[in-house]
């Protein structure tokens, strides 16, 4: 598939990190948590005095680890690894999670502002082509107060949002011009599906928001010389067996909507864990015509950007 444009984003701009402005950006999104409205379930959890949402998490930033991950998206690996830091807690209860210990059993350590500031420093000394940050949703006042104080310390690197996707749009804005990459998740093009498998019965509708959001402020995937990406959106699409992630919905929904020119990473990936096995059309792994169906969607949306894999 094509190679991503080696240039910023024209509608991109990062903000200027002295501006105090971001400092009320900071308490606006402290106040979100005081009767918790940061991410759609709006679970008003007083979070701020200790009380954990439905994400499982408190006003406490939760880490699980943090490392150069050589298994993201080409230009987000690159040949030195991206930064990824993977928080605790979830917005979804998907069935299926692969990393359901971290994201649904809270398997972490409670990290302080500076110490995720150190992390990220440290990564991009180690070579880290970016910072990732992977499930961010419900810590926006956490991240977006250490991506600020980071940038004032000296870290040069893009900010890569790593995200379900199920992300309101008022908490996304705190981010923009700071956020240079979205890592977004399409993962249902029908709400039946995401009852089933993710609790969310209006995942679609609020999916789609926040994609109109990411790409309103990155616009389409841009590289730079060496084809490390700098800023843009990815969408990300995974592939569930019995067509249960309606794959043809999402890609038209992108073209028609977005725009035809998007980075797609269509994932095969699909393996049933964690709860899977207890719901009848997801028990197995995809065929690889289920995989070509989704492949062929997306080509008739007139998609031709981004990365397929085997089966």
């Amino acid at each position: 598939m094509s190679e991503p444009i080696a240039k910023l984003s024209p509608g991109f701009r990062r903000v200027d990190f002295a501006d105090p402005e971001l400092d009320q950006r900071i308490m606006r999104a402290d106040q979100m948590l005081a009767c918790c409205q940061i991410c759609p379930r709006r679970c008003g959890a007083f979070r701020l005095d200790g009380e954990a949402g439905d994400c499982q998490t408190d006003d406490r930033l939760l880490v699980s680890s943090w490392n150069l991950h050589h298994g993201e998206e080409p230009p987000l690996s690159g040949s030195r690894g991206s930064g990824t830091i993977f928080f605790t807690g979830c917005s979804l209860r998907c069935v299926y999670c692969q990393n359901y210990t971290i994201s649904q059993q809270v398997d972490g350590k409670p990290v302080k502002s500076a110490d995720l500031v150190r992390t990220m420093l440290t990564l991009q000394e180690a070579g880290a082509h970016n910072i990732n940050f992977v499930t961010p949703t419900h810590y926006t006042a956490q991240i977006l107060r250490a991506c600020v104080q980071a940038r004032r310390q000296g870290l040069t690197i893009p900010y890569v949002y790593n995200t379900s996707g199920y992300d309101l749009v008022e908490p996304l804005r705190s981010f923009d011009g700071i956020i240079d990459i979205y890592l977004a998740d399409m993962r249902y093009g029908d709400n039946a599906a995401a009852v089933r498998y993710s609790s969310a019965s209006d995942y679609v509708e609020v999916n789609r928001k926040a994609i109109a959001e990411m790409y309103r402020q990155v616009g389409n995937l841009c590289c730079d010389d060496e084809g490390i990406a700098v800023s843009g959106l990815i969408v990300r699409h995974l592939v569930l067996p019995e067509g249960e992630s309606s794959s043809a919905k999402i890609f038209d929904f992108l073209s028609r909507n977005i725009s035809p020119e998007v980075y797609i990473s269509l994932m095969s990936q699909y393996y049933p864990t964690h709860r899977a096995k207890e719901f009848a059309k997801i028990t197995r792994r995809i065929t690889e015509e289920e995989y070509e169906e989704a492949r062929r969607a997306m080509a008739a949306a007139g998609l031709v950007n981004g990365w397929v894999q085997g089966i």
